[in-house]
């Protein structure tokens, strides 16, 4: 195969490689196409670098560890978080090559700030500017119903915080029908899945309210609940919606658009729901404090109606006295009309014509004992 040798290695009779190249943009497309299918969905960390939004529309920046970088890209309206340089980071993206340079980028889905640090300064700069849009205005707050029959319910069916919701729900009351949207409720896939939930259950008409719950764990675990797409997916909701985030002492973009926040999943089931022993203690305290005010509204009355009783009679009594010493009166005027008693006092009734009399005429004379007939003799006039 080898004819001689100077230092160098002839083939003999090689054969010529049958191969079509690519061009340079079917080189890119074909590489990003392999990029896509084996590295479709990839979680990456690193340090922000060179922040910047193009036109209103769109999200660049690097991201780095202590030797390498790569660019990343989303839409605006994806971002979910306030973003800036030397944040800490995860992302779930694709890789991709841009079709025109052939530069290695990545194409970002979600981001989840990473660091007790980063989270609260990603939460700190987005609360405020979501406060000024009003999102977490007290008058838009609505009140929940006061009657619930049908609840619909967003949190992770595995997790300690939804069966605490509904442990509690139970013990106190019970009888509300619940439609669960299990999600997950931590991660950068949590924010799409509840978005979507919040959504679905929007167009359910029979549902009173929504509620959202999950329990406690790290800055990191509740990050999910400070995405601005899901903020304001809460604020926008047609349903009222009540949040039951973490442990009383954590506090969420979630909690402050919702129409009301609990401090527990647990505290979320008390708010929706009174407790039946103490409802039940409550209608038995009520209805003794009834009685016992019935049976003293009643004593009070018979003691006015006797009150009232006596003074009528009083009355009554005042008024035949005075009656009977009218009479009393009438009787002695009466009496003092008698012509028996003028009588018995010494003094006569003549009986006859009325006068003036004349000398002959015959009068009847009347005493207390006699009744006498005499004839006038002498008639004098009364000066």
């Amino acid at each position: 195969m080898f004819e001689g040798f100077d230092g160098w290695l002839r083939v003999k009779d090689a054969p010529e490689l049958d191969v079509k190249p690519y061009t340079v943009s079917e080189f890119i497309s074909h590489c990003s196409f392999i990029l896509e299918r084996e590295f479709s969905d990839i979680y990456v960390e690193g340090e922000v670098a060179n922040f910047k939004i193009n036109q209103g529309k769109w999200v660049f920046f690097d991201l780095k560890d202590e030797t390498s970088s790569v660019n990343c890209f989303l839409p605006l309206g994806n971002l979910g978080i306030a973003l800036s340089d030397g944040m800490k980071i995860r992302i779930q993206a694709t890789p991709r090559l841009t079709p025109k340079q052939g530069r290695f980028s990545l194409t970002v889905r979600s981001i989840l700030p990473l660091g007790t640090g980063n989270i609260k300064k990603s939460f700190e700069e987005l609360k405020a500017k979501l406060a000024r849009e009003g999102l977490f205005d007290l008058a838009r707050k609505r009140p929940l119903p006061s009657s619930l029959h049908k609840i619909g319910m967003i949190s992770s069916t595995g997790a300690a915080g939804y069966h605490d919701f509904l442990k509690i729900l139970d013990n106190r009351w019970g009888g509300l029908e619940i439609f669960i949207a299990n999600t997950q409720v931590q991660g950068l896939n949590a924010p799409e899945q509840i978005i979507a939930a919040l959504d679905f259950l929007n167009q359910r008409p029979e549902l009173d309210l929504i509620v959202m719950v999950r329990g406690g764990g790290s800055a990191e675990d509740l990050a999910v609940f400070n995405d601005e797409r899901l903020v304001r997916t809460i604020a926008k909701s047609r349903l009222p919606v009540l949040t039951g985030i973490g442990h009383e002492i954590d506090e969420s973009l979630c909690d402050l658009a919702a129409d009301l926040r609990a401090s527990t999943p647990s505290n979320a089931a008390e708010l929706l729901v009174p407790d039946r022993k103490a409802t039940r203690q409550h209608i038995e305290n009520l209805l003794s404090s009834t009685k016992h005010q019935l049976l003293s509204r009643l004593d009070q009355v018979i003691l006015d109606n006797r009150r009232i009783i006596k003074q009528v009679f009083s009355e009554l009594q005042h008024r035949v006295e005075m009656h009977i010493q009218h009479v009393e009166e009438l009787k002695k005027l009466l009496d003092s009309f008698n012509p028996e008693n003028a009588l018995s006092r010494g003094y006569s009734i003549i009986k006859g014509r009325a006068g003036p009399y004349q000398v002959g005429d015959e009068l009847l004379i009347m005493t207390k004992e006699q009744t006498l007939i005499t004839e006038v003799r002498n008639v004098q006039d009364r000066k």
